[in-house]
């Protein structure tokens, strides 16, 4: 496996989080983000299971973030380590607890950078039982164009 600068490394991550907060705020659709991944790669959701390749992760970014427009997701941090990049970001649903506090629970991404402002590999781990625990505290409703993971890995 090639090593790449980690300048070339950061500029691709800094791309990656720029084209997210753009699908966030709603300003495009989520599934430019497969054009930040090679033909070839693999993305895996805690939630939707695998999919590999440009054209599954397209449909599968598409599908997966139907329904969710009023929810964020900020990214925190991101550590680089040679072609592997680590990020915590928040999964942030609409309103506020009492307290001030925002509704969100936190993720973690791994990243494997492949070069040409591409990533080959993503992976996301949510503790899905603190989010099912968070969902129900503030009462969030899916809207009606929400789909629901499919049970096929793909």
């Amino acid at each position: 496996m090639a090593s790449y600068p980690r300048k070339e490394v950061q500029e691709a991550v800094e791309a990656l989080h720029r084209i997210r907060d753009k699908a966030s705020a709603g300003e495009i659709g989520w599934e430019a983000l497969a054009d930040m991944f090679t033909e070839d790669a693999t993305y895996i959701d805690p939630a939707w299971g695998r999919f590999k390749g440009q054209q599954a992760i397209r449909q599968f970014l598409r599908d997966s973030m139907q329904g969710l427009k009023d929810w964020t997701f900020p990214t925190e941090w991101h550590v680089i380590e040679g072609n592997r990049v680590i990020s915590r970001f928040q999964n942030r649903l609409p309103g506020r607890r009492a307290d001030g506090s925002y509704y969100q629970v936190p993720g973690v991404g791994i990243i494997e950078y492949a070069g040409n402002g591409k990533f080959s590999y993503e992976e996301d781990i949510i503790n899905m039982v603190h989010l099912y625990e968070v969902l129900q505290e503030c009462c969030w409703v899916p809207g009606p164009d929400m789909k629901m993971p499919q049970k096929v890995v793909r």
